[in-house]
């Protein structure tokens, strides 16, 4: 038996404990001390959460903790991890790559984390998976940037919890260009993450006979968007958008005014959407457009055993909102990858007979031994395999199409769509 099989092995074996079966059941009936009685320490594994509190990120950041939070209440009332209670530690990057560094130094020398779970933002990011290299700290993100498989940042950081924005749009436009138009322009906010999309996305549609027309990039701080409208070339098919930040509800109504009842076809990204209500007042014009999303907010027909359980663990109902606040809407499309995440870890760890500090070369290992990723209740959003080599995981995408004030599923991607060929290898990189 290979080094590898061995990992995947005991990754089967360690995903069995997440399902919530007899197992899982009875581990919940023990108190607190008999669970951890069998490990040889009953200090908790800790995860420093770096988390987008404040700042342009925070509507994320409060979805991001919320899961986090979730996901650490179910792995810990299974047991743990390697018989160890699961801690989260976190800290508030303010939505700054600066502050980002900064965390996961107070991480390693002041909380004496085991790993660090990282946040949405990609500057934030990309600011501080050098950092945590340096420090030699695992450091596992929740991002989507391409930043992570195109070999920019080093082996100490993963994305094995949610796809990236290469493979995305490299699944979305033969939808687009197949059903909405071949000529495009691109609205996007103006830093690392939208920079993906309009490059990747040009490359992926003239791969399909269309072309981009226009590529609009806004800064993401912007409050107001009329001045750029303007900008829309007559010729334009379709529009595609993806903004972040607090300002998207003002910049989905503006679009809405600009055109009135006569736009193009119209293709966005949730992340406009993310955190706001599609019933709001100012948005009837988006009936009949399309979004993508990395799990759909509504539940849908047919709804997994898994996507149940799993909105009922973070408090999210069939809407997307919170359980307690109609209207209180989750990031749905993002979060989702905090728990995977969380879950990855915890089947890494028990891979590779984490035990601590002194293992975390061996945890990292294991995390690039896997490779299937079954849909399941530590995988909910879907299928997923994950490429140890690039440290990034491939997965199914969603487009939905907005009718009837819910977002309806309109197709599903393979996973095969969203492959691409390989731009790195960590694996070769040393510790």
């Amino acid at each position: 038996m290979t080094k590898s099989d061995k990992f995947s092995k005991s990754r089967r074996n360690a995903l069995k404990t997440l399902g919530i079966g007899a197992g899982a059941a009875a581990a919940t009936t023990l108190p607190l001390w008999a669970r951890y009685a069998q490990a040889g320490t009953s200090e908790p594994i800790k995860i420093g959460f770096q988390a987008h509190k404040t700042g342009i990120g925070a509507a994320y950041g409060r979805w991001y903790e919320r899961t986090t939070n979730a996901a650490a209440k179910v792995i810990n009332d299974a047991g743990g991890i390697n018989g160890r209670p699961l801690e989260i530690v976190l800290e508030d990057d303010g939505t700054d790559p600066k502050r980002g560094a900064e965390v996961l130094e107070k991480f390693a020398t002041q909380h004496k984390t085991d790993v660090a779970l990282g946040t949405l933002f990609s500057h934030v990011v990309i600011g501080s998976a050098p950092r945590a290299a340096e420090l030699k700290m695992p450091y596992f993100v929740v991002s989507e940037g391409h930043h992570v498989a195109s070999g920019m940042l080093n082996r100490w950081t993963l994305q094995p919890g949610i796809t990236d924005v290469k493979s995305q749009v490299a699944a979305m436009a033969p939808f687009v260009a197949n059903n909405l138009g071949k000529k495009v322009t691109m609205i996007f906010p103006d830093f690392a993450f939208g920079h993906d999309h309009r490059d990747f996305f040009t490359a992926a549609i003239e791969a399909q006979g269309g072309e981009v027309v226009a590529k609009i990039a806004i800064p993401p701080t912007e409050s107001s968007f009329t001045k750029y409208f303007p900008k829309i070339p007559r010729n334009t098919d379709v529009i595609y958008h993806v903004m972040v930040g607090p300002a998207v509800l003002t910049f989905v109504k503006e679009l809405g005014e600009f055109f009135g009842p006569s736009r193009p076809e119209i293709f966005g990204f949730i992340d406009s959407l993310e955190a706001v209500d599609i019933n709001s007042p100012g948005l009837e014009f988006l009936e009949g457009t399309y979004f993508w999303e990395g799990m759909p907010r509504y539940a849908q027909a047919g709804q997994t055993e898994f996507d149940k359980a799993y909105r009922a663990a973070v408090g999210v109902d069939n809407n997307g909102a919170s359980v307690s606040d109609s209207k209180d809407i989750a990031t749905f499309a993002h979060m989702f990858g905090c728990w995977e995440t969380l879950h990855t870890i915890k089947a890494g760890m028990e891979a590779s007979g984490y035990a601590g500090a002194g293992d975390r070369t061996k945890l990292i290992e294991a995390v690039e031994a896997m490779t299937d990723m079954p849909e399941s209740h530590a995988h909910p959003q879907g299928a997923k395999v994950f490429n140890g080599k690039t440290h990034q995981v491939f997965g199914h995408q969603y487009i939905t199409k907005v009718g009837g004030g819910k977002l309806n599923l309109a197709h599903t991607t393979s996973i095969e769509d969203t492959f691409y060929p390989d731009e790195v290898d960590y694996t070769k990189q040393s510790f």
